[in-house]
């Protein structure tokens, strides 16, 4: 590219993106997050248990697929 379309491209560029003005958050964000992390207690769905369940009863059923899903990790 030549120095002259660089400054074309610069020129659209400045041209399209709009300025961010005051880019600086006014508080910190860290302990709200916390905060929020805090309220919500960790909630397990059902079928997240039935799963657990049915995978521990495959391994007692058939212990040989412990390997093999070890394989595939």
């Amino acid at each position: 590219m030549s120095e002259r379309e660089i400054e074309e491209l610069k020129k659209l560029l400045k041209g399209t993106l709009e300025p961010t003005g005051d880019a600086e958050l006014r508080q910190d964000l860290w302990p709200a997050m916390l905060r929020r992390l805090d309220e919500r207690p960790v909630r397990v769905p059902w079928w997240d248990w039935v799963l657990l369940a049915g995978v521990v009863a495959l391994f007692c059923f058939f212990p040989g697929t412990i390997p093999a899903l070890l394989y595939h990790l």
